[in-house]
Parts: structure tokens; C-alpha cells; sequence
């Protein structure tokens, strides 16, 4: 009978790392894949401002890169998107001057301010699309982070359409990677639980 428990625990906590491998490697493989194509508005989420109201290396390049996918005719409208960190302005507004300083006009940018979330920023630019008439949007993050994007964004019922910023920068080490994709897993998981539990929107960044 101890043998027969013993050999249960052990094939357990087999499927379970199999699972959570697979899981990890979903991730990564799904925000390697540029999926951008033609949509109403491009999406920056927003990251970390630095001290001094500058972007964040992970803000910088989902900016650049979204002015990138603007002057390549993706979309019209780059929504910017993100509340206030620790440090001023909000990461919309740090977006949006780096953006403009690459060419884009002031005009072509719609700022969401109020974010503090992943899911909060789908709910919120998904808000400022239906009024607008908008229904689909190349969303620009980082790699890691673009499963749960899409996720959520299809969620609140925009058509999104991934595009990784490291087009530009390059990857990330795999190390970096594999510990940003399992914090990415975990949100995911969460997000699953609280949602079948009716639990409130949360801050996971």
C-alpha cells in the first residue's frame, strides 16, 4: 500500500512538471511570433518610468517599437497606455513623448492613464475603443508578457493581434525569459482562479 501511495506522489509530481514545461514553453514560443497586421489602433502596454520621468528599458522599447509599426501603416492610432508608478509622469505620457520625438504626430495618440494592471489596461483601452468605434489592435509588449495580453484583451472583446517589441532590441536571455515567463504563468493562473471564484480585478502587473 506505501509503494502503490509512493508511486502515485511520484507520477503526480511527474504530469505536474511536464505541465509546467509545456505551460513555460507555450509562452515563449507564442511571443516569438510576430502577429501584427492591419487594425484600427496599435496598443503600447505600459512598464516602469524611471526617476526623472524617462522610460523604463522595457517602456522604451515597446514605444519605439509601436512607432515603428505606425510608420509602417498598421494602424492610424497608437493608444499609450499605463497609470502612475513611482516615479512621474504617467507610463502613458512617458510613452507618448518618446513616441512623438520618433516622428509620430501628437495627434495620432490616444493616452489611457489609469491603468495599474495587465487586465486593468485591456479593460480600460477595450472602453476607449467601443466608444470610438474601434474594434481591433496590434498589441505591443515583450515577449513574455504577450500570452496574457492577447488573453485578456480578447477577453474584453478587442480583436488583438500580438506583436513582440523585441523586433528591434532583440531576444532576452533565456534566463531573464524562463523567470519573466513563469511569473507570466503564475498571473495566468491567478487570473483563471479569480475569475471562476467572481474575485475583483486585481493590480498583476
Amino acid at each position: 500500500m506505501k509503494i502503490i501511495k509512493r508511486h502515485w506522489r511520484i507520477w503526480i509530481a511527474v504530469c505536474a512538471i511536464v505541465l509546467w514545461l509545456t505551460s513555460i514553453a507555450v509562452i515563449d514560443q507564442y511571443g516569438m511570433a510576430d502577429r501584427a497586421q492591419p487594425a484600427d489602433v496599435i496598443v503600447v502596454l505600459g512598464s516602469q518610468v524611471r526617476r526623472g520621468g524617462a522610460p523604463g528599458p522595457a517602456l522604451a522599447r515597446r514605444s519605439r517599437w509601436a512607432a515603428e509599426l505606425y510608420r509602417r501603416g498598421l494602424a492610424p492610432v497608437v493608444i499609450c497606455s499605463g497609470g502612475l508608478g513611482p516615479y512621474p509622469p504617467t507610463e502613458a505620457e512617458a510613452a507618448c513623448g518618446l513616441i512623438q520625438s520618433l516622428g509620430v504626430s501628437g495627434r495620432a495618440i490616444v493616452l489611457e492613464t489609469e491603468a495599474r494592471s495587465t487586465e486593468e489596461t485591456s479593460l480600460y483601452v477595450a472602453e476607449i475603443m467601443r466608444e470610438r468605434g474601434w474594434r481591433s489592435a496590434v498589441v505591443v509588449s515583450d515577449g513574455f508578457h504577450l500570452a496574457r495580453t492577447v488573453m485578456l484583451f480578447e477577453r474584453a472583446g478587442v480583436a488583438a493581434y500580438p506583436s513582440p517589441a523585441q523586433q528591434l532590441s532583440g531576444p532576452m536571455s533565456r534566463r531573464e525569459r524562463f523567470i519573466r515567463e513563469n511569473r507570466e504563468l503564475v498571473a495566468i493562473v491567478w487570473y483563471w482562479f479569480k475569475s471562476a471564484l467572481g474575485l475583483p480585478i486585481t493590480d498583476v502587473q
